[in-house]
């Protein structure tokens, strides 16, 4: 049907067919009036000049992502696909065919909400644990807390794994759509859980 349409905090928002499908990248160019690239030589200017705090010891990616959270993702009303995320940011996700720096991922993305990520998974057991091995890094370069990762997976990796893809969807996010509700914690299952 051509009439699928949503009411959200006052705004209709369109679902009929087809989906649009914009890169990370693009949008983000697109947001700041200028080519942004992973090698952009000023990516943390960038980020300034729109107001975007990024922290100093982030990659590009992670700033890419972050310009894309604060710039973008909330004025995308209707349906849309965001394609091709860095690789810094996609730990788990294969390698895009075509360019290297950029993982085969996608997010779905409704009424200023991510709703679904999915991506082909990444079956290399030595980049994959190159990857997490460069994850803990960057976070305790940041002062987060490192976990260990998980050697039962990796180790499982080194078996085999046939090409496989992965696609997760946020619930609690689709019922936010769904119900017109302002904020998640309104949708936590067990109010008596919910911090003050």
């Amino acid at each position: 049907p051509d009439d699928l349409a949503l009411t959200v905090r006052g705004r209709e928002i369109d679902l009929s067919p087809p989906f649009a499908r914009i890169t990370i990248l693009g949008s983000v160019s697109e947001a700041v009036g200028e080519p942004i690239a992973l090698d952009h030589a000023d990516l943390h200017g960038a980020a300034a000049r729109h107001g975007v705090h990024v922290e100093p010891a982030w990659g590009p990616g992670k700033i890419v992502q972050e310009l894309f959270e604060k710039l973008v993702e909330g004025s995308i009303e209707r349906p849309t696909f965001v394609c091709d995320f860095p690789r810094e940011v996609s730990p788990l996700a294969r390698p895009h065919r075509d360019d290297p720096a950029l993982t085969e991922h996608f997010d779905l993305v409704a009424g200023g909400v991510e709703l679904v990520t999915a991506y082909s998974e990444l079956t290399d057991p030595i980049e994959q644990r190159a990857k997490f091995e460069l994850q803990q890094q960057m976070k305790a370069t940041l002062g987060d807390e490192v976990h260990p990762f998980d050697e039962d997976f990796l180790r499982a990796l080194e078996h085999g794994m046939p090409p496989v893809g992965g696609l997760g969807m946020g619930v609690d996010r689709l019922l936010l759509l769904l119900t017109d509700a302002p904020s998640l914690r309104d949708l936590i299952m067990f109010p008596s859980q919910r911090p003050e």
